[in-house]
């Protein structure tokens, strides 16, 4: 199962190689005194020079990327496109559909994974099977090239297309369209792929599986979440007909629902184009589904739970699960996720340090995270040096302990956000060669998170001043100034 996380996560995936990309300090700002007034204007205000927002950054002040156009179709579809030419001659297509396991009535569950294994095989202008076989014509690579996933909040289609032109793009988002809007729903369809899908199940039956159920069920327990994996049961893909899976698709495959978006060595404009011919007379059928309460973290008396598997290596986890909550995207919420994530790499460190002092566990971490619009958790995870896990777990709540009652130096903060610093200077020389497929999936995540993107450089700015504080004095006693952003010659 795929769980999709958000805020501190987003953070972290934007530049994969460090902890915390927000608290890097760049050189230039680092040396202005604590009296150095910045520009009047603040980014909000900036942004709304631009106005409208682009529809991803409606609601926030996060400095738009504008190496993307962003767009919407008259029928609600989104899009975003960019040319980016890494690595030379692809086109890397994304399109993202809202539904994934949780939006699932009881009898539903695993319809949104059997939706997108039916959109594979045929559809409006193709027969069953051909799209793979015209993509392979094209160069592409079934599972490496075309594939598609399904989580708990979203189904993705994605192609990353070799030696694109306007031709081959337009006979593949033709052919995209046709799976979205109208794939082979027929009996037998149905039936021909449901062996496939239970296969899938099946095969996913082992030790991994056991114990993430069981971690899932306990986690998220009175949740949606505590049982609905996107595979499903096989009594309810047994159940699946042709009435239902119709139905299903009418409730969620809607172009108000989805969002294209196209990266690649090629012409925006162009990319524009053929979002327009090709989807904008998508018109949905049917009522539209509404997005149901994914529920509330309970207390329960079950608060622990030991999975037994001889093959699996021992290992702790623990959640502190809080209610998630919708957020506006803005500066100052993400500069309160930066403290939180030097706070628990503080703690990290301090764990590793007591590991290597000859601690009872192997590995021991902390991290935070907004996990599929459920819950925002705190999760510790621990590795067991031997079988004893109880001095495992004794030692690694001792150090998470003395890190709350016993504040970090300024040494070790200033190293901390030094090795930041480093981190985002290379994220922000790299941002233009970073790859196409890369940059589009991180809109989808974008989306799927109902948060937006900013790059290492914008982050490196409206973070800086924030940082510089935090270096100083250990805290950001004059967050209004925080909020300015400063503008660097070299920029």
């Amino acid at each position: 199962m795929k769980i999709k996380t958000r805020g501190r996560n987003r953070l972290i995936a934007l530049l994969s190689f460090i902890i915390a990309a927000p608290l890097l300090v760049p050189p230039a700002l680092a040396q202005n005194s604590d009296n150095d007034k910045p520009q009047t204007k603040t980014v909000k205000e900036i942004n709304q020079d631009a106005n409208p927002l682009p529809w991803l950054y409606k609601g926030s002040d996060v400095p738009v990327d504008k190496s993307w156009t962003f767009g919407e179709l008259k029928n609600g579809l989104r899009y975003a496109v960019k040319k980016n030419g890494v690595p030379p001659g692809q086109v890397s297509i994304r399109v993202r559909v809202d539904v994934g396991s949780l939006m699932e009535e009881e009898h539903e569950r695993g319809f949104a994974h059997f939706m997108e294994h039916l959109t594979f095989r045929g559809s409006k202008y193709v027969p069953d099977g051909e799209a793979k076989r015209v993509w392979q014509r094209l160069g592409a690579t079934f599972g490496s090239d075309s594939n598609a996933e399904t989580t708990p909040t979203q189904t993705v289609y994605k192609l990353d297309l070799p030696n694109a032109n306007r031709e081959s793009l337009g006979e593949s988002l033709k052919i995209i369209s046709g799976m979205v809007s109208t794939p082979g729903m027929e009996q037998a369809s149905i039936d021909a792929e449901r062996p496939v899908v239970i296969a899938e199940l099946q095969e996913r039956a082992g030790p991994q599986t056991k114990l993430q159920d069981a971690t899932r069920e306990l986690f998220f327990a009175g949740q949606r979440l505590a049982t609905r994996s996107p595979i499903g049961t096989i009594e309810t893909l047994n159940g699946a007909n042709e009435n239902t899976v119709q139905t299903f698709h009418q409730r969620w495959y809607r172009p108000e629902n989805t969002v294209v978006v196209i990266a690649g060595d090629g012409d925006p404009s162009v990319f524009e184009a053929l979002v327009q011919q090709h989807f904008s007379n998508w018109k949905a059928k049917g009522v539209a589904g509404t997005i149901p309460d994914f529920g509330k973290p309970e207390e329960t008396a079950d608060s622990s739970r030991v999975v037994i598997e001889p093959t699996l290596p021992r290992f702790i986890s623990m959640v502190t699960a809080r209610p998630w909550e919708l957020v506006d995207d803005t500066i100052a919420y993400n500069q309160q996720i930066l403290i939180d994530l030097l706070a628990l790499q503080l703690i990290n460190r301090r764990l590793e340090a007591r590991a290597r002092a000859g601690g009872s566990y192997l590995q021991a971490n902390v991290n935070q995270d907004d996990v599929s619009r459920s819950i925002d958790g705190t999760f510790v995870s621990i590795v067991p040096l031997t079988e004893d896990w109880e001095a495992a777990l004794k030692d690694v709540r001792g150090v998470i302990a003395d890190a709350t009652a016993n504040a970090p130096s300024q040494a070790d903060i200033a190293r901390e956000i030094s090795e930041f610093d480093s981190a985002l200077a290379i994220g922000a020389e790299s941002y233009a060669t970073e790859a196409a497929r890369k940059q589009a999936d991180d809109i989808v995540n974008a989306v799927d998170i109902r948060e937006t993107v900013a790059t290492p450089k914008s982050l490196w700015m409206f973070f800086a001043q924030c940082a510089i504080y935090i270096r100083r004095r250990g805290s950001c006693p004059q967050h209004e100034n925080c909020l300015k952003v400063r503008q660097p010659a070299h920029y």
